[in-house]
């Protein structure tokens, strides 16, 4: 199978060279240069990976991904201008998977596109037999088989990273994880200023499993030492 990536820039030159790189590894690489465009080739197109820069005339970065994520799973590498970490939480919240920052290695992005599709694969593909678990903390269901996340009964929608994240912790309930532990877990690579990237997953994990964010039932936070699921059992349902 071969993945097609998109790649969205508002500069030709940048989208092009990473063309040039993803064909190199093996990739079809289809060009956008706004947001709007982008949407346009996601509607006519299979798109396995985006590659979305954040600053873009028309429909920027971080619009074009809420748009996506209203129907779309596929996983969304946001580039951002080096040490604007305002955009780089702005593209987490809209739903980026990942961000690479300006100017960026090509070998690096290189890997975190490859991650990305491996994550993206194990989310959409079907496990070895051996390997289908179903795990469970309260109300809040993983099914490592089909890939599904249920609270209360009803699926929720996750991208392939929030995914990840549940499905660590859950397996896991009760013990608790630094953000290096649970960066270096999903993302399988060293965890390097990791601290904006989980923290903002986690923020909308929330979101989508808890009643009120604010005071998490499931996902917890372990202040000074990281975040835990709440280890439930079916007698302490309300």
């Amino acid at each position: 199978m071969t993945y097609r990536i998109l790649v969205c820039d508002d500069d030709p030159s940048i989208a092009e060279a990473i063309a040039i790189y993803l064909r190199a590894e093996g990739y079809d690489a289809v060009l956008a240069h706004d947001g709007i465009e982008a949407l346009q080739i996601c509607r006519m197109q299979d798109i396995h990976l985006i590659i979305m820069d954040i600053m873009m005339p028309k429909l920027d970065g971080v619009q074009a991904t809420q748009r996506l994520r209203e129907t779309r799973n596929v996983p969304i590498i946001m580039l951002s201008a080096k040490g604007e970490d305002i955009d780089k939480i702005q593209g987490l919240t809209a739903g980026a998977d990942d961000y690479v920052t300006k100017p960026f290695s090509p070998p690096e992005l290189m890997a975190r596109v490859r991650s990305q599709l491996r994550r993206y694969t194990a989310l959409g593909g079907l496990p070895r037999e051996e390997e289908a678990q179903v795990y469970r903390t309260g109300a809040l269901v993983i099914d490592d088989c089909a890939k599904t996340v249920s609270v209360d009964g009803e699926e929720i929608r996750v991208t392939p990273v929030e995914y990840g994240i549940l499905c660590f912790l859950t397996k896991n309930a009760g013990q608790v994880f630094s953000i290096p532990q649970i960066y270096e877990a999903v993302w399988n690579e060293p965890s390097y200023r990791s601290e904006n990237t989980v923290a903002v997953h986690i923020r909308r994990i929330r979101e989508k499993i808890e009643i009120n964010p604010k005071e998490p039932k499931y996902l917890k936070v372990v202040w000074g030492i990281g975040y835990k699921m709440e280890k439930i059992h079916e007698k302490q349902l309300d």
